[in-house]
């Protein structure tokens, strides 16, 4: 039951996730197919008659199918999920999409892709512990603005989360900023975290608390239980990786060994040292490397929007009940 919410081509064993080699072939078969020229439909078509099975375990595919493999960025691989299809092969994928959609005057793909960027999974919020997203406000027109905000930010129609907002420009100078403080004292990549038993962290705890209310409940076939067991077992796999500390900290070494100072944003360094930035709605940016070492970075972020919002009168009374409704609604969602 959670294989249904893994993306095809993947598997779950003993907490980790794996290439499930058969349905990765499938997988490289549909990029290379469609980077050779054949159309979403076609290749739709060809599965359905071979009989292959989707993500939902029918052999019935479509264009809509197709299309979330070919833009799912998880196959590029990452934290949780190992690499099926290469970077330059997804980004051939993704430009020959975008020249589709413009040739048959369509836009949403091309601002979806606009949401994929280097900091796409990376952002992460301190205070309710859900990832940051990409929101592009009026899309296309002169008044055109770019932020990230909180997954929680709007639940339901309500603010649940009140932490900061960030352009893509402030999150590269945090980066810089951190990244110059770790080349000065180089010194704290040697620092190996300390190592123990796994930590029970408020969202795995949270998950815990709603998988039991649901069994109390006798809720076995909620579709809710499959999807929390599933985090569960991501959460649990975070917290109990094995130790790579030591390789990770000579890449990054390797990384920063001709660089005195950083002056500008540099995409593929980023990419090779940073594990996530987790920020706060008031206390200092983590910035966290991929060897576990983390620099603290001044938050100075100061959002108009929510500076507004707590001088219309949102005191701890008010706060502590948007938090129960949100809390509420998230459980019945």
């Amino acid at each position: 039951m959670m294989q249904r919410h893994m993306p095809l081509g993947y598997k779950m064993v003993n907490g980790n996730i794996e290439i499930q080699e058969e349905q990765a072939e499938i997988i490289k078969r549909i990029f290379k197919d469609y980077i050779n020229g054949k159309s979403m439909i076609a290749i739709a078509k060809e599965l359905t008659v071979m009989n292959v099975l989707n993500a939902n375990k029918k052999p019935n595919w479509n264009h809509g199918s197709v299309g979330k493999i070919l833009q799912n960025v998880k196959y590029q691989g990452d934290t949780l999920y190992p690499k099926l299809i290469e970077k330059d092969i997804f980004t051939k994928a993704q430009r020959r999409r975008t020249v589709k959609e413009a040739e048959l005057g369509r836009t949403q793909q091309i601002y979806a892709m606009r949401n994929q960027t280097v900091f796409s999974g990376k952002i992460r919020c301190g205070e309710c512990g859900e990832p940051y997203r990409k929101y592009i406000e009026h899309a296309g027109k002169p008044s055109e603005k770019i932020k990230w905000k909180c997954k929680k930010y709007i639940f339901q129609n309500s603010v649940c989360c009140k932490n900061q907002f960030y352009t893509d420009s402030q999150l590269k100078t945090i980066f810089i900023a951190a990244t110059n403080e770790l080349i000065k004292k180089k010194w704290l990549l040697e620092n190996v975290p300390k190592k123990g038993s796994l930590k029970m962290t408020l969202e795995l705890r949270q998950t815990e608390n709603r998988i039991k209310e649901l069994d109390q409940e006798e809720q076995y076939s909620s579709p809710e239980l499959a999807e929390l067991l599933f985090k569960r077992a991501e959460l649990y796999y975070i917290g109990s990786k094995i130790d790579d500390h030591k390789s990770n900290t000579e890449k990054i070494k390797e990384a920063l060994a001709d660089i005195e100072k950083i002056t500008e944003f540099n995409e593929e360094l980023f990419e090779a040292i940073i594990k996530q930035i987790t920020v706060y709605k008031e206390s200092e940016v983590e910035v966290e490397y991929i060897n576990g070492t983390i620099i603290n970075v001044e938050n100075s972020r100061k959002d108009e929007a929510h500076d507004s919002y707590e001088k219309n009168g949102s005191n701890n009374t008010t706060s502590n009940k948007i938090r129960q409704a949100c809390k509420s609604r998230a459980e019945k969602a």
